[in-house]
């Protein structure tokens, strides 16, 4: 899957986003080694700290059906506003990229698709090496 493709499901999932708080909506699309395509999308909450983020729920669901390893991620929010996943997504999404590839795709405040890797946005991760289990 090329990566406009890959940020068209991100774009198509995020108009089911629950974002009545922020506004903000936003659509994950996780595409796993296998080949197989998992959608995430924010889910808000009145108590702010249990809202989810697109990333953890594409991660999250992509888990449930078994995949572990990882080749890009989607990200898409409102149009005209650049995106980048948050910390704790970054943590997250580097937990199934021990090696720092996974590509993370998503558009600027222009609307043109930018694409870096996981261990670009968070170098120097902490992980499952740290605590003796790799």
């Amino acid at each position: 899957m090329q990566d406009p493709d890959l940020l068209s499901e991100a774009e198509a999932v995020r108009l089911h986003a629950y974002a009545p708080y922020s506004n903000f909506p936003v659509g994950a699309a996780l595409l796993a080694e296998d080949g197989s395509l998992h959608h995430g999308c924010n889910v808000e909450n009145a108590s702010y700290p249990a809202g989810l983020c697109a990333e953890r729920v594409a991660l999250g669901a992509a888990v449930a059906r078994g995949a572990r390893r990882f080749i890009a991620i989607a990200i898409a929010g409102p149009p005209g506003v650049a995106i980048s996943p948050c910390g704790i997504c970054r943590q997250v999404l580097s937990e199934f990229s021990p090696d720092g590839t996974l590509r993370v795709i998503a558009r600027d405040a222009a609307g043109t698709p930018r694409a870096t890797t996981i261990v670009e946005l968070l170098p120097g991760a902490f992980g499952p090496a740290q605590l003796g289990h790799s």
